[in-house]
């Protein structure tokens, strides 16, 4: 049985908890920043858990 390979560019975007949750960053934060309101940029400053519907392809992604 030949090795899995991991996508890159997954496994730069999401990390893994010790529960098995994956943890992502929120979109909208690389540019235009000028016209958001400093409270939706800490908003998306945040990290969160990503949601079970999508856990099974990133897991597919992530083999290791």
């Amino acid at each position: 049985m030949p090795k899995l390979k991991t996508r890159k560019a997954a496994a730069k975007r999401y990390k893994i908890t010790g529960n098995d949750n994956f943890l992502r960053r929120h979109a909208f934060k690389g540019h235009l920043l000028m016209h958001k309101s400093n409270k939706q940029k800490r908003k998306l400053s945040q990290v969160l858990c990503v949601k079970k519907s999508d856990v099974k392809a990133i897991k597919l992604m992530l083999p290791y």
